[in-house]
């Protein structure tokens, strides 16, 4: 797709493009006076229901967006309104969330089931409509209830405003590579309540895929295989999405480097790598320069684990083809870091800073006015079925969190008592060695529904800390409706004498989704400017679903559009 073209929607959901000139012939002169063409409204109809599909030699029925594996892509450009009608055709509730879309003072478009709203029922549909201000940039968009997300999701493709350029060398063309998606042979849901009514880990998956696609590595796959063709030459944007359940990857691309210039839908300061690292819930954005002899190469893709957990450690591949080579010839495949690289990881991730340019900013909150301290572990909960009489948990300041039956945004809006408690404390009950030798007593948990409760426009700063509770392990942490500023990260236990210091508070990267370093800490900062109530937890699929999450009140600002919103009239009801 051209710089200058739209994609304009048409019936069924379906896409097509047509220049800006041609355009604007159509529908009335050019302004002389602003080059930005008027926010457009975007319509999309997502559909979902079961389809089947095969790979590895099997084939299932899954649930899917208009009978796509992956879903569609959502395009849209800075600035324009997104209207998305999403009607539920499958035997499970669904709800979607837009990840890392801020949802200003709209919480009720966000997605997350019994946090923002109530999910779809079957047979049901509801109107996510939302408002795409001052991001551009990559995205995605998956189920969050469940385990759907293993099959429900795709990318999203937000433009520059008409006539503002990349801050990088314009790209020839652009592919979007969604990856890292697990592929069971069973049925997803089956497999984790299996694990559920033992209180373990489900079982592992067989396949990671690259749009859906696990490459002929796999068996039965050879058709299975993505392929994007080049130019010799020419540049190409990749916008890449790590959407697996459960796992870190390193990706690469054999016989060509890549220059990083964008994460999270914020641009970066361009650095030129080999490989790059992408936790569940993060999108990277780079260059490709098809400067290589012309041929067919792997684009490889393989979990990061530093720790000794079992982990689906397979290499999932798609080709980068130049024009003119024949199916015939052989790929290469890349070298990739070594599957538990923890210095390859750190490096990297010390690699990325913001932009911080006039037209691009980086807005560090300088002063704090809440300090919080979360320590994230591993424990377990009395389950009388399970082996052993437990089932594997996971806390937050030693709290498992519990979902509601109403969601919590309707029930802080409408002040409906007894659904959570404002009352998450701002640090652990107990200080103790947080990385030292593996804890593996006294490790039940409490648990409870509640939530951490931040004063409007107040800045924040978190600081998450791993812990060595059974394990330590590395944790995705993901944040709803805001971006924040990764200030600081380390390895071993916080010391807020000494560690504060060295925090870069000129250029650090902003993400709406930050890697805490195994048995390390991350600390972030944000200004709570954004009203309502947004969900914060580990984008570790199994993690979550063991309670590794909380949630933030915003309370409502004293300007009449620092409030949230009014609840739309299809909301769903529990």
């Amino acid at each position: 797709m051209k710089e200058n073209d739209i994609r304009i929607m048409t019936s069924g959901g379906r896409s097509s493009f047509i220049s800006c000139g041609l355009l604007l012939f159509l529908f009335g002169s050019i302004s002389l006076i602003s080059l930005h063409a008027e926010a457009a409204t975007k319509k999309y109809q997502f559909d979902v229901q079961v389809s089947n599909v095969s790979r590895l030699c099997h084939a299932k029925p899954i649930v899917t967006v208009n009978g796509r594996f992956p879903g569609p892509t959502i395009y849209a450009r800075e600035g324009d309104r997104v209207i998305i009608n999403v009607s539920n055709h499958a035997q499970y509730n669904i709800s979607i969330h837009w990840h890392g879309l801020k949802q200003y003072a709209n919480g009720w478009a966000d997605g997350p089931a019994y946090i923002t709203q109530c999910p779809i029922q079957t047979g049901s549909s509801y109107v996510y409509d939302f408002n795409v201000t001052g991001q551009r940039g990559t995205l995605w968009w998956h189920a969050h209830i469940f385990w759907l997300r293993a099959t429900v999701y795709g990318a999203i493709v937000i433009l520059p405003q008409q006539g503002t350029p990349y801050p990088f060398p314009k790209p020839h063309g652009e592919q979007v590579l969604v990856f890292g998606r697990e592929w069971w042979n069973g049925d997803v849901e089956d497999i984790v309540k299996q694990g559920n009514a033992m209180g373990l880990p489900p079982n592992m998956s067989d396949a990671h895929t690259i749009n859906g696609k696990p490459g002929p590595l796999f068996p039965c796959s050879e058709k299975h295989t993505f392929a994007m063709e080049v130019e010799q030459g020419k540049k190409y944007l990749l916008r890449i999405v790590n959407a697996a359940l459960n796992d870190e990857l390193f990706f690469a691309v054999s016989g060509h480097n890549m220059t990083v210039v964008e994460i999270d839908a914020v641009y970066t300061k361009p650095f030129t790598t080999s490989a790059i690292l992408i936790a569940p819930g993060q999108t990277t954005n780079v260059l490709v320069y098809a400067n290589s002899a012309p041929g067919r190469y792997f684009m490889a893709v393989r979990p990061f684990q530093d720790v000794p957990i079992p982990v689906d450690n397979k290499t999932a591949t798609a080709i980068l083809q130049y024009k003119g080579i024949p199916n015939t010839v052989l790929p290469s495949l890349p070298q990739l870091p070594s599957p538990n690289n923890t210095a390859f990881a750190l490096s990297y991730n010390k690699k990325l800073r913001s932009l911080n340019t006039r037209n691009f900013p980086a807005n560090v909150p300088l002063k704090v006015d809440r300090n919080l301290f979360f320590t994230v572990g591993l424990g377990k909960s009395v389950c009388p079925s399970c082996i052993n009489g437990t089932r594997l948990s996971a806390s937050l300041n030693n709290i498992t969190f519990v979902m509601p039956k109403t969601g919590l945004l309707q029930a802080h809006y409408s002040n409906i008592k007894g659904v959570f408690t404002p009352d998450f404390p701002d640090k652990p009950p107990k200080a103790f060695n947080y990385t030292g030798a593996p804890l593996t007593a006294n490790l039940f948990t409490s648990h409870g529904t509640r939530l951490s409760k931040i004063a409007f426009n107040s800045t924040v700063e978190l600081v998450i800390q791993d812990t060595n509770l059974l394990s330590v392990e590395s944790h995705p942490f993901h944040l709803h409706g805001y971006n924040f500023f990764v200030v600081g990260t380390g390895t071993g236990n916080f010391d807020p004498a000494k560690d504060p210091a060295k925090y870069n508070l000129v250029d650090p990267p902003e993400r709406n989704t930050v890697g805490v370093p195994t048995g390390g800490w991350a600390a972030i900062r944000f200004r709570a400017d954004n009203p309502g109530v947004w969900f914060f937890h580990c984008h570790l699929e199994l993690h979550t679903g063991w309670g590794l999450k909380t949630a933030f009140v915003v309370e409502d600002g004293p300007g009449k559009d620092q409030a949230v919103r009014p609840p739309p009239k299809d909301l769903p009801a529990c």
